[in-house]
């Protein structure tokens, strides 16, 4: 953390380095204007690190932001005779950046709602809390489901639905619970993080161009010892016992559930069809999921609606999409952007990568991961214009995807589920559990060298 602030403290003091590839910075980071933006960037900032507390939306604030710095930016731009043709490409390269993702994740959030709709994940829950596993046991279930499950569905989604069947079982044994949790926030990140559609950080890499979709899954095997080393360590801790008998009743399947799931990993197989051999986004791909999802919706809604039911309707289920972590992406990716056009990017790209070297900078985003949200840490390291090998972005995919399970606050997992645990696991519950953490950390770092290096 001492490094990662001095490393702050050189892009805020240190003179303007010129970019070494892509869009020409300002240059200006040097002047008051230049340092006030950063200001405003560290205190938004702080108002989502603290939304747990003070429950304002993590979206608001970096807006804002994002605002207040583009709007310094231009007039540091008219200030230096910047043609207004080269500011607006600047700012354009961010909004395509943002429009190309927010599509791609808007069709899998929407998917996803629809397969709750159809009551996919209330019957897998219904499922898990019948079939009357012991605690030990659970942990296990529980945890290789959320690993696997958050690789075709984002960390979130996976650790709230399995959390539920932790809560379900777990409800008379706060030990289990914590600890049940701990063992999900792992899972969901470890197993986000060799997938693209497991992560919006390795979505982000993927869609930038610095590796294949088939590259990621080289991150395979360091991703479960990521997950295995501290779910070995915590499995003695679970306490060996059986959970009190519950009348749970079997949740049936919805008409058209099972072909909404066949179609989601249709239109994942598109939208890699359409980068790998057509060369075009990945987003067009999801797209045309996203037609044909509309299409069957329709069939639905004609065909197994009941009398005076409304029936299924696509438009509610993109309604219910996670628009606060769009927008949040929306604000983190002009904010960073805006500081990354000012010229601050350049100065951390120096400070980290040139005076640490590749391997250390990227261990360290995953340890800036585990207090700043990745999100925000990847998006800078993919503008800082890096020549680095598959090796490499492999590696910082790695660790910006499971470096916030270091930390309750980490990931939105880890603060999604403290939210939900009612007050039975924390962050000093989790801190309690960091070393056997930071132990799998280490460990899938080792075997990604192991096995790619």
């Amino acid at each position: 953390m001492v490094r990662f602030l001095f490393v702050l403290l050189l892009a805020v003091l240190a003179p303007g380095v010129a970019m070494a590839e892509g869009l020409e910075t300002l240059d200006m980071t040097g002047t008051e204007r230049g340092i006030f933006t950063v200001l405003i960037f560290v205190i938004a900032y702080a108002f989502v690190m603290t939304e747990e507390f003070t429950h304002m939306r993590k979206s608001k604030p970096v807006i804002l932001a994002a605002g207040i710095i583009w709007a310094h930016a231009s007039i540091l731009a008219s200030q230096k005779g910047v043609p207004t043709e080269q500011m607006h490409e600047a700012f354009e390269h961010d909004l395509k950046e943002y429009a190309e993702l927010m599509l791609f994740l808007l069709v899998a959030m929407t998917y996803i709602n629809s397969m709750a709709e159809r009551n996919v994940f209330e019957a897998l829950r219904s499922w898990l809390v019948r079939r009357q596993f012991g605690y030990r046991q659970l942990f296990l279930i529980t945890g290789i489901i959320t690993f696997f499950l958050s690789a075709v569905a984002d960390n979130l989604t996976a650790a709230l639905l399995v959390g539920a069947v932790v809560l379900a079982v777990g409800a008379d044994n706060e030990k289990f619970v914590s600890i049940g949790f701990v063992n999900l926030v792992v899972a969901a990140n470890a197993g986000g993080a060799f997938c693209p559609f497991g992560d919006i950080t390795t979505l982000m890499v993927w869609q930038a161009g610095y590796a294949e979709f088939f590259d990621f899954f080289k991150l395979f095997i360091p991703s479960v010892a990521n997950y295995a080393i501290p779910a070995a360590i915590m499995y003695f801790a679970v306490p060996n016992e059986q959970p009190k008998e519950t009348s749970e009743e079997a949740v049936q399947l919805k008409p058209g559930a099972i072909q909404i799931c066949v179609m989601f990993l249709l239109t994942i197989a598109t939208a890699v069809s359409f980068k790998q051999a057509l060369h075009l986004p990945p987003f067009m791909g999801m797209m045309v999921g996203l037609s044909a999802l509309m299409l069957f919706g329709y069939y639905i809604k004609k065909n197994h609606t009941p009398a005076g039911e409304e029936g299924f309707d696509i438009f509610a289920r993109v309604m219910h999409a996670e628009w606060d972590t769009l927008l949040f992406f929306f604000g983190v990716v002009f904010a960073v952007g805006g500081l990354g056009y000012i010229g601050y990017l350049e100065l951390l790209s120096g400070a980290m990568y040139d005076g640490l070297g590749a391997t250390t900078a990227n261990i360290m985003v995953g340890l800036i991961s585990a207090i700043v949200d990745n999100i925000p840490v990847m998006f800078a390291v993919l503008n800082m214009g890096l020549d680095m090998d598959l090796y490499q972005w492999l590696l910082v995919t790695l660790t910006a995807g499971v470096g916030g399970s270091l930390l309750s606050v980490g990931s939105a997992a880890g603060v999604a589920l403290m939210g939900q645990s009612n007050h039975k696991y924390t962050f000093f519950s989790h801190l309690k559990w960091t070393p056997a953490i930071a132990a799998g950390y280490a460990g899938s770092i080792f075997v990604h060298y192991l096995i790619n290096g």
